[in-house]
């Protein structure tokens, strides 16, 4: 029989967190499942520990490849996850014991293609305190992973339109929808019905991966419960390759996005939800970059930065924009006019 759940687990450079981890997979309440641990050709021991788990527990498969980044992991992990539903899990992180119960019995009790939980907001900035300090991250233990849910007694919501909850705004803690939001578009805090995302792979190579793949999965109009409970615990990998990489591979990786899903709207997406799209999301990253294009120093890297915001212009995208971000619109097109 095929397990109801597949989890996909990219490792790389991850021996100090795995065993959390695979424990955290170990430990659900839920246990029709099976975990793709994909070794992205790590240098460390990451492959040889889910070996380990592999060797104890069949419902742990180990796939090796050589080194393609997160996104290829990802992709890779695909083809092994035979489940019903998919979960992504990364491999410097853990989940609540009661991640895929909740997660499992959420979508078949209201007919989801995705269930949306959160992440503990407390503990990241717990442990970045803690390293500022120099004190010790590794066994600080998150308050709400003691707790325990009664499933039959949870608060949800349910649409069939996504991009009514799902946004990159920061909204006023008084707003009262404000726990009902999916808020940002990590790919890690949800559970997806296969059949919904199986045909559409990350782009590989960039960084903020989970940006372009969100935007093609909410086009799908995907049924959505929100599940507003901190079921998962995002760690700082200090070493981590988004606070180490150099600006230019960020912006670049973050034009790629930006363009391959404009390109995507722009065919498939009706008004409204172009609209909805551009306004709650789309726009938020083109200003991220260019807040990162206004801090680079030399002219070489503002010259190849200004070469990846031609590539947008080139197919319209500064000619039809939300009246909110005409500001910004105006401080990139002059930016273009600039000799450099």
């Amino acid at each position: 029989m095929q397990p109801k759940i597949s989890v996909i687990i990219p490792m790389y450079k991850v021996e100090r967190y795995l065993r959390r981890c695979l424990d955290s997979i170990l430990n659900q309440t839920f246990t029709d499942w099976t975990a793709i641990c994909v070794d992205d050709g790590s240098p460390d021991n990451s492959g040889k520990i889910a070996e380990e788990y592999a060797v104890r527990d069949k419902r742990f498969i180990v796939v090796h490849k050589e080194n393609g980044g997160l996104s290829d992991a990802r992709n890779a992990g695909m083809p092994y996850a035979k489940g019903k539903y998919i979960m992504y899990l990364d491999s410097d992180d853990f989940i609540h014991p009661q991640t895929m119960e909740i997660a499992y019995n959420t979508a078949i009790k209201n007919k989801s293609d995705i269930v949306s939980f959160s992440y503990d907001r407390l503990y990241r900035p717990q442990l970045m305190v803690r390293h500022v300090l120099h004190m010790n991250t590794d066994n600080v233990v998150p308050f709400s992973i003691k707790k325990r849910y009664n499933i039959d007694k949870l608060q949800t919501r349910t649409t069939d339109n996504i991009f009514e909850l799902a946004t990159e705004r920061t909204h006023n803690k008084t707003n009262p929808n404000r726990k009902w939001l999916i808020k940002h578009c990590q790919v890690w805090k949800n559970l997806y019905k296969k059949s919904l995302i199986k045909d559409t792979p990350f782009i590989k190579g960039i960084l903020f991966e989970d940006f372009p793949w969100w935007s093609a999965i909410m086009l799908k109009r995907p049924r959505t419960t929100v599940v507003p409970l901190p079921l998962y615990y995002y760690i700082p990998n200090f070493g981590g390759i988004v606070l180490s990489e150099k600006q230019l591979k960020i912006i670049k990786s973050l034009c790629i996005g930006i363009k391959d899903s404009y390109k995507l709207y722009v065919a498939k997406a009706d008004t409204e939800q172009m609209k909805q799209w551009q306004e709650n999301f789309l726009w938020f990253f083109v200003n991220k970059v260019f807040k990162k294009i206004s801090k680079l120093k030399d002219e070489k890297s503002r010259r190849l930065a200004k070469k990846d915001l031609h590539e947008l212009d080139k197919i319209g995208m500064f000619e039809n924009y939300p009246s909110e971000w005409y500001e910004l619109v105006c401080d990139i097109k002059y930016f273009l006019s600039q000799k450099i």
